[in-house]
């Protein structure tokens, strides 16, 4: 299927074919500190980020809500406003916002190394998923992609 590449600046972006919906049963799978929704073929949305493109401050953070919306949801109560405000404060729209400043070093905006990124993201296309789309941003990544049968979200970048 032919890729649309699309280059904005020192962003380096793709998409291709379409996405079709599919439902199933759905595994949780806890890694450290963050619990993975996983499914056969699934269909992933998949941010990664270089190290210093987060203040540790908001890092940390990320962390206490992530632990109190297990929390929550273990014991079955309600939250606080403080921890309401919390989760609003650091959700997954706010720290888009927090990579959009371009905090760090920002690698990626160098067009070697966002190719390189482009080029490993390519290597499993076709063998352990299909590749649908990807925005190599200047610190740090998206990228959409579903799962072939039988492949683990964690086999996804070659572990």
């Amino acid at each position: 299927m032919p890729v649309k590449r699309v280059s904005a600046g020192a962003n380096r972006c793709a998409v291709q074919g379409a996405i079709q919906p599919r439902f199933g049963e759905v595994r949780i799978r806890e890694r450290g500190r963050l619990p993975h929704s996983e499914k056969d073929s699934g269909l992933y949305f998949v941010t990664f980020h270089l190290a210093d493109s987060l203040p540790a401050t908001v890092l940390k953070k990320l962390v206490e809500r992530n632990r109190i919306l297990v929390s929550a949801k273990l014991i079955g109560v309600n939250l606080l406003p403080s921890q309401k405000l919390l989760i609003e404060k650091y959700s997954a729209t706010k720290m888009e916002e927090y990579f959009d400043r371009g905090i760090g070093a920002c690698f990626l905006r160098d067009p070697r190394i966002a190719d390189l990124v482009v080029d490993a993201l390519w290597f499993w296309h076709g063998k352990r998923y299909r590749l649908l789309a990807w925005c190599v941003m200047p610190n740090h990544v998206h990228v959409i992609f579903r799962l072939f049968p039988g492949q683990e979200l964690s086999d996804a970048a070659g572990g």
